[in-house]
């Protein structure tokens, strides 16, 4: 397959790792799970910038010595959480978000792509990235729960965040659904936003006095001791037609021509890690034989 590319397409080809990093100024690193220390590590010690699929690695433990290498040879990272570049969510990247609960739904019908690794590393992840981007708050505390139903790995799990801040997040991702769905809701005082990341339809519910919205659909709501007159708005962001993958990348690299942050860095893709091993650990409590 190699030599019948090179034929093709006249492009190089290399027979290790090393050799490979050697010839690069930045190097993707689109390994499974398990392998991303190694190659990171590799490619950060040549001090060659790196694009990271998404978990940032295996274990905690490693995605915090790829944090301090990266410091160290003062390079580029961005981790792979497409999501954040989804047509869908950058339409809404402008407004102003201060959820106090969220939930969201990741449902994937079984591949055995990705099964070294449970549902919450797999899938879930993408979600837990999302939810600390918005909400500017430490996580508090966690509970979870999850089942192995085809693979070693639990495929199916859920979790609920409680941050500092009073927001809570209800997390749910699967494998094994018979349908496909990747959609997050955000409620916050007076707002109502949803995200189809699949379909890439956003929707923006507002709730305000009438009298700012006379063209708006108006509703009597009974507020405890008397009715008062809302308008509720319904906007739909125009969402622009963009390939998440390509635009992920392609500020991967402005970041290290013009020398600026990455648009997800390697500290996001730690912390989403940490989250994701914090959900992990309450799987396995409640879970003797995980």
């Amino acid at each position: 397959n190699a030599e019948q590319v090179v034929n093709q397409y006249g492009v190089p080809r290399f027979t290790n790792m090393h050799r490979l990093i050697d010839a690069c100024d930045a190097i993707d690193i689109v390994t499974p799970t398990i392998s991303h220390y190694e190659c990171a590590r590799a490619a950060i010690k040549k001090a060659k910038h790196i694009f990271i699929e998404k978990p940032l690695a295996n274990t905690v433990s490693e995605a915090k010595s790829l944090v301090a290498l990266s410091h160290e040879a003062h390079i580029k990272a961005q981790v792979g959480h497409v999501e954040r570049f989804n047509p869908a969510f950058l339409s809404v990247k402008d407004q102003h978000f201060a959820p106090m609960f969220i939930e969201s739904h990741r449902l994937s019908t079984f591949n055995p792509r990705g099964t070294d690794v449970s549902v919450v590393l797999d899938l879930m992840i993408h979600d837990i990235d999302i939810v600390l981007h918005l909400v500017k708050s430490n996580v508090k505390k966690v509970s979870a729960s999850g089942v192995k139903v085809i693979s070693n790995q639990p495929d199916i799990a859920n979790a609920r965040l409680e941050f500092d801040n009073g927001c809570v997040a209800n997390l749910t991702a699967s494998r094994i659904s018979m349908k496909k769905m990747r959609k997050m809701r955000l409620f916050q005082r007076d707002s109502y936003v949803s995200i189809d990341f699949a379909d890439n339809v956003t929707e923006i519910l507002t709730l305000s006095d009438a009298k700012d919205h006379p063209d708006a659909l108006t509703i009597d709501i009974n507020t405890g001791d008397q009715f008062s007159k809302k308008a509720v708005r319904l906007d739909r962001p125009e969402v622009q037609p963009v390939n998440a993958i390509k635009l992920e990348l392609e500020m991967f690299a402005n970041a290290i021509i013009h020398d600026t942050e990455t648009p997800v860095t390697i500290e996001d893709g730690f912390r989403a890690l940490q989250v994701a091993h914090m959900i992990l650990q309450k799987v396995k409590k409640n879970n003797f034989d995980f």
